[in-house]
């Protein structure tokens, strides 16, 4: 089997058995292609599954070398991130194929300093989930719409993909939903009254019928909202009240997570709610949260 067969058979395994995203298949996709291209040319000949297992650290540290270096050098978080694909598409070999790398666990990627969530304020949050229904060069239809996403994404701290999944089943929603978030890990989120209201609200306006299982949040021409539209969105708020560039449709899942941690909730509970496997993920929350505290500070005591 040649090194692409391979490959073709790990986006398989990826999409169906693991079912990644499409955006992460086609990542992993990207990073490995780019691995096999560079080993092609650095063995002289296009790579076999065997001579994937007999690869030196040398050839491993050599892709990286390319990586840094060429027209378009990745930057360390990127590099990172090429070759945590590069160790699950070799993973992948072992396991299926038996042809262990050895020399890859010796390959160390670049340090990587954690980014520190950029949430909005509370009254920043509070500002786009009102302007986000009031659009008047819009259906009345499209700013329930909007409302509702923008509404799900603050109110019960969902990314984007998680809330555009949504079925028309899922409405109306109950005290919580359901949701199958990375990894296929099912979780559960509660939802406040007033993001209910907002999708029950969108639901009385939608002009289109809609079967149990098909995607809840439209598009204008009555097709399945994509995440790009939800991303206009947000440039269209932030112009119109001024916010900074960092007000993104993620910037709300920041924000649900700091403002809960800034009212005193556990970290742990946050975790559960956002989704996430590891608790170090999380715990970044709380230099934001402390940030704020020493931001309080220095402006209110007096001898700041």
């Amino acid at each position: 089997m040649t090194g692409r067969e391979a490959l073709a058979a790990f986006l398989e395994h990826l999409a169906h058995e693991r079912r990644a995203s499409p955006r992460t298949v086609e990542a992993y996709g990207a990073a490995v292609s780019a691995y096999l291209a560079f080993l092609e040319q650095h063995l002289g000949a296009e790579p076999g599954v065997a001579d994937l297992g007999v690869l030196g650290t040398g050839d491993i540290r050599a892709f990286l070398a390319h990586r840094q270096q060429g027209d378009r050098p990745l930057s360390a978080r990127s590099l990172s991130q090429t070759l945590s694909a590069i160790r699950t598409f070799h993973r992948f070999l072992d396991r299926r194929l038996g042809v262990p790398c050895p020399a890859l666990a010796l390959v160390r990627g670049p340090r990587v300093k954690p980014g520190v969530p950029r949430p909005v304020t509370e009254d920043q949050a509070l500002g786009l989930l009102a302007e986000a229904g009031e659009d008047p060069e819009r259906a009345e239809w499209e700013n329930a719409r909007d409302a509702a996403v923008l509404a799900l994404l603050y109110g019960c701290g969902l990314r984007i993909s998680e809330a555009l999944a949504l079925k028309r089943s899922d409405a109306p929603i109950g005290e919580s939903l359901r949701i199958l978030g990375k990894g296929a890990k099912v979780r559960l989120a509660p939802v406040l009254p007033a993001v209910r209201e907002a999708v029950e609200a969108y639901v009385a306006e939608l002009p289109f019928a809609l079967g149990p299982e098909e995607p809840l949040f439209r598009a204008a021409r009555g097709g399945p909202l994509g995440p790009r539209r939800v991303q206009e969105l947000m440039q269209r708020l932030r112009g119109r009240l001024g916010l900074p560039e960092r007000a993104t449709p993620h910037a709300l899942r920041h924000s649900f997570a700091t403002h809960l941690l800034g009212a005193g909730a556990d970290l742990r509970s946050i975790q559960e709610l956002l989704g996430h496997a590891s608790l170090s993920t999380t715990q970044r929350y709380t230099a934001v949260d402390a940030a704020g505290l020493l931001a309080a500070y220095s402006k209110a005591h007096p001898r700041a």
